[in-house]
């Protein structure tokens, strides 16, 4: 009994894969793993950063592979495989928290910023495509879906590297958005989507 329970607890804290996510502005996931991961126990988190502790409490797996948010062979099909409401989750069942509407805390951001990718894996990126969460959308109160959102950009590929950023230009926007990204990498037809929380002042 006790091996299993030690089997367990290794296979709960080991990364499922080596990839990456956008970490500025963090993506949710990535935000709470930083910012609790050594102290995921702290029961501060329930008042201090709430949206955490239930992501934390639904499937603590989803911070600890915070990297691995990935589907396959999507083919670009990313609004017809991705139903409205499942899109901060990449539409996996275990990342679900994520798409749960609330005070997540947020990055300042002006008009023009730079969105950072980092990347363990060194995949490259066939393209990125970044849209925001239109003026007037409640990301404390609505969930996600594809008609609540701007398109901003789409890139052209990047080389691999641990390390790939790009500027995001918009304007109009003020208060709490949602900045959507998806990362379609250039090693395989892998598709990884992330919701960042951000502030525009």
């Amino acid at each position: 009994m006790l091996i299993a329970l030690v089997a367990g607890a290794l296979t709960w804290s080991a990364p499922a894969q080596a990839h990456g996510t956008v970490v500025d502005p963090a993506s949710r996931a990535y935000q709470c793993w930083k910012d609790w991961g050594s102290k995921h126990m702290d029961p501060a988190m329930q008042t201090q950063d709430p949206m955490c502790w239930q992501a934390f409490q639904a499937n603590a797996d989803t911070m600890w592979n915070w990297m691995s948010a990935l589907r396959d062979g999507l083919g670009g099909q990313f609004q017809a495989q991705t139903p409205n409401g499942n899109l901060c989750s990449n539409n996996l069942s275990r990342n679900a928290s994520l798409n749960v509407p609330g005070r997540w805390k947020t990055t300042a951001v002006t008009d023009d910023f730079t969105v950072h990718l980092h990347d363990q894996a060194s995949h490259g990126a066939d393209y990125f495509k970044v849209y925001v969460s239109k003026q007037g959308f409640d990301p404390r109160t609505q969930s996600l879906g594809w008609g609540d959102l701007d398109f901003l950009t789409q890139t052209g590929s990047f080389a691999p590297a641990k390390d790939i950023t790009f500027p995001v230009r918009t304007s109009g926007y003020t208060g709490h958005h949602v900045l959507f990204v998806i990362w379609q990498a250039s090693h395989l037809d892998q598709a990884y989507m992330w919701c960042s929380d951000v502030d525009f002042g």
